[in-house]
This record gives structure tokens, sequence and C-alpha cells, in this order.
């Protein structure tokens, strides 16, 4: 990277006071998939930067999502100009949902000719990615990029994180302008005193307090400061419906499991306690239409969340805004009440025996077996989460990864992404990826960027011919039991080959032997290897 030149030297190019700057940010990859308006940025490209070439724009964005969760910094998103943002739109609305920081940038055609709709050029650029970033921008000059790009940064990494997006002309990069020094911008909301007091008595004054936690614990690296609270006021723990990542150690004692997206079925689950206490998450989610009350009768809600927005719209009770690290240390400055149970007492999940066609509980109970204890995994299998929750408990922080969006092509190459950013780390262990057959399809390009990089993730694909969350999903909507929507049935993919195609080693199984066996072969790589395990 070039230095700061001396007085009376030349002044330096936007490129160079974009990369620097970046740089000096904690940023030294881009992840991308190259047009033409994007070329003039990649000449002579430095060697310190890090190129992560996706084969579809909508995997590049999921890639740097991933990436994103682990390093807990934004992560540099390079698109094509119009068509290029419009193929990403469905993982950035993914990133924001999960509260991804991202900074998007997108190419553009020269500002002299833009005047004439020239071919390639985005008329409306900053209303494409919109509302699904947190702000938009494509400077009016080009000397003002590098702080567009700053102040894209900083808004991606203040709570709620999420994608942003600038748009950059192509001869913007050649122009000159001055240097840019980063600036230290808080990233954290500190809770209301006033209000962290009032919590933590209503803790210690309650009977039967519960807690429900969502993603925000893990995104905020709160999970420890959790399991302490939790065990101080003897609370039981939900998982938040819907949440997109590990939320309390799922083997841990007061771990009560997950809570499902419907009203009536969360007042049934949380009957009996007087105080429920929702920790980085919504209260509540809700996937169907549902009716009642949204708490159980005397039950009180007080919410601990870092989005204004979300504490806006809950229906009830008193809600904290603030980072969820902080809010807990200040609740865990305050004494508890009296003892209370310290068990939320689950039932034990039943083993299941193998057979011919395999059933998917087998599958992730025999990868339970075989896992290693610093194993990572993504999923994407949304007709197999229920049978995930139960036989494949997740250990804890920064164990499990998965779309807060609902929509598919997320799971696959947000592994990558996971599996590059824990390697950049020197973090051990292998990423797991659970995808379904139907969601695998949505990003399958994303394992050619695992080959290249020769990245240590087991892609384990749940092939049972079918969108089975959507048939198994029909009878909510009026459908006869066995009845099957049109569209939902998936025959004949054979992913063995789209793997060999792509450069990964792939094994099908259909037999427990067989499974066991592929598992044991995975875990000896040191590259990515896919695993189609046929199911019924």
């Amino acid at each position: 990277m070039p230095e700061i030149p001396a007085p009376g030297a030349a002044r330096p190019s936007v490129r160079d006071v974009a990369l620097r700057l970046l740089r000096e940010l904690g940023i030294d990859t881009v992840f991308g998939n190259p047009g033409s308006t994007e070329l003039p940025l990649f000449r002579d490209f430095p060697a310190q930067w890090n190129y992560v070439l996706g084969l579809q724009e909508s995997a590049v964005v999921a890639m740097a999502d991933g990436y994103a969760q682990v390093t807990r910094n934004a992560a540099l998103v390079n698109l094509h100009s119009a068509v290029g943002v419009g193929h990403a739109m469905g993982s950035v609305f993914t990133a924001f949902k999960n509260q991804t920081p991202l900074l998007i940038t997108a190419g553009q055609q020269s500002r002299s000719i833009l005047p004439f709709d020239p071919f390639l050029h985005s008329a409306r650029a900053t209303e494409l990615p919109q509302p699904y970033v947190k702000w938009a921008c494509e400077p009016a000059r080009a000397e003002d990029v590098p702080r567009a790009l700053a102040r894209a940064y900083y808004l991606a990494m203040q709570p709620p994180r999420g994608p942003v997006f600038v748009s950059i002309p192509a001869d913007d990069w050649d122009r000159r302008c001055d240097w840019l020094a980063p600036r230290r911008v808080s990233r954290a909301l500190a809770p209301e005193p006033a209000l962290a007091q009032e919590l933590a008595q209503a803790l210690a004054a309650a009977r039967s307090p519960v807690v429900v936690a969502g993603s925000g614990v893990d995104r905020d690296g709160a999970m420890d400061l959790l399991v302490e609270l939790a065990q101080r006021h003897g609370m039981p723990v939900h998982a938040a419906p819907m949440s997109a990542r590990c939320v309390f150690p799922e083997r841990h004692p007061l771990f009560a499991g997950f809570l499902p997206a419907m009203r009536e079925r969360i007042v049934e689950r949380l009957a009996g306690h007087d105080l429920v206490l929702v920790v980085g998450a919504p209260a509540f989610t809700y996937h169907v239409e549902g009716s009642g009350p949204h708490l159980p009768p005397g039950a009180g809600l007080w919410q601990i969340v870092d989005d204004p927005g979300t504490a806006a719209w809950t229906p009830g009770g008193n809600a904290m805004v603030g980072s969820i690290d902080l809010a807990l240390q200040a609740l865990l400055l305050h004494p508890a009440g009296a003892p209370r149970r310290d068990s939320a007492q689950r039932e034990p999940v039943a083993r299941v025996r193998g057979g011919k066609p395999l059933s998917t509980a087998f599958v992730l109970q025999t990868l339970d077996d075989l896992r290693a204890a610093d194993d990572v995994f993504v999923e994407e299998a949304p007709g197999a989460r229920g049978l995930l929750q139960q036989h494949l408990p997740m250990a804890g922080a920064d164990s499990f990864y998965t779309m807060a969006s609902g929509g598919l092509g997320f799971g696959l190459p947000a592994a990558v992404g996971v599996a590059l950013a824990r390697r950049r780390l020197g973090l051990p262990g292998r990423v797991m990826a659970l995808i379904g057959d139907g969601s695998a399809m949505y990003s399958i390009q994303a394992l050619y960027t695992a080959a290249q990089l020769a990245l240590p993730i087991t892609f384990l694909i749940l092939d049972n011919r079918r969108y089975a969350a959507l048939q198994d999903f029909a009878p909510v909507f009026g459908y006869a039991p066995g009845a099957v929507p049109a569209g939902t049935a998936l025959p004949d993919l054979d992913f063995v080959r789209l793997a060999e195609g792509h450069g990964v080693a792939a094994l099908r199984v259909q037999t427990a032997e067989q499974l066991a066996a592929a598992l044991q072969q995975a875990r000896a790589a040191s590259g990515p290897l896919l695993v189609e395990a046929q199911v019924d």
C-alpha cells in the first residue's frame, strides 16, 4: 500500500485511499463476481488483498455473510451494476435479517456517459437494494468515494448491524483525492441504567422467571454472560422462534428447548412463569396467523434488544435497548433473589435405529456421535430443523449458523465464508454444512469456491427428493393429509456428479455403515467433501 506522500507530491488516487482505509479498518478480503464496471478497481490490485471469487452474486453475498459473522467485522462485497445487484438481493435480504455487517459496493458506468443511459448502467442505483440496506449512496463526486465508504462501514457496524451499499462509477477510481484516516466510532449501545436496575429488581422478586434467548446473544458474544445470569436466578432458557444462531448451550440443564413460531403454542410453553425475559430477539416471531394473548395470564414481559425498531413494535411489557453483552453485564451487578430450581427438566431424546432407507433423524444422530468438540455447523434444511434440534444439540457460542430470513440459498455459500474466516483466524475444527437437496440447488456454485480454496468443509446433503418443509407445512393451509402441493417434488438430482463437476470429492450413502464410513472419511479430509445421504 502507498505511504502518505511528502508535501508537494502528487495526491493519491481514490483507489489507493479507499484500499488503504479499508485495510486500516481490518478489511483485506473482497468477495465478488467481477464485471466490466468493476475492472478499474482491480487494476494493479495489491498483493496484500485477497479476492474470493464466487460464481453468482447471491452466493458471493452469502459467503461474505458467513465470513463477517465469524470475524465480527464488516465484510467487503463487490457486485456488478444493476443486474449483479439484482442477482444478489435474496442474500442481501438474508444479511439484513441476520443483522450481518456487510459493506457492499457495486460498479456503475463512467460519469461522463451517465446522461446518455449507457449499456450496463444502473439508473436508480441507490434505490435498487433498499429497503434491505441500512444506507445507500452514490457519491456526488469521485473525491467523496473514500468518505462514503468510511461512513458506510461505521453505519454497518453500529447496532443493529447490517448491510450498507455504495455505488461507484468506473472512472472514479483513478481520480485524485486526499488521504482519509479511520476514526474510532462506537460499536455498542449502553443500556439505560435506571431500566437495568428496574429489571434486576423484577428478576429478583419474580417467583418463576424464564428467559427466551435469540440470535443477538451470540452476535454480541454474550453467551457466557447469559449462562451466568440464568444460573444465578435458576431460570430455564428457551430458544426464541426462528433463531439463526445457537443461543444457549443445548446440553446445559437449564436449556428448555425451542419455541415454535406460533402464538398459542408459545403461550402454552411459557405457562406458569410470572416474568418472561426476552434477550436478543423479537417478542415474538410468528410464522402463521394466531389469536389470543401473546403471554400467559399474569406474566410480565421484559425485553433486551439492540434494535429500537423491534423494541417499538413489541406488543407489551418493557423494553431495554442496548447491546446484549453490556445489558447482561449491568444485570449481573445486582444480586439474585431467593434460590429457585436449577433444571429445565427436558425429556431425553430416544435413540433411533438405522435402516434402509435412512431416516433423517438417524443421519443427524450419527453425525452427533461422530462430531468433534470444535466442529461448527451451518444449516439450511428447513424440513429437518425440528429433528436437528432433537438429535444434534449445539455446543454454545459460535457453533451454529443459519438464515434468519427464511429465504433459501444461504447455507452452502455461508459455510464457505465461515470456513474461510475460521482458517484466517486460526480456529480449529471442521465446518459441517447440513443442506437440504432443494436448498443446495439455490447456490450450488459455491462448491467451486470451496474446492478452489481447499476449505475444511463437509457438505452433508439430506436428499429426500422433495421440498419437505412445504409438504409438511401444507396441512396448516388446508391441504388434506398426504396431499402433495404442486412443484414440491425433486426427483433425479445427482449431487455426486454436481460436486465432482465443481471440483469437490463426493460420496453417496444409503445405509448406516456407508454413512459412518463417509463421515469418518470426511473427518480425515483436509479439503471439502460432499456426502449425499439419501433419506426417506
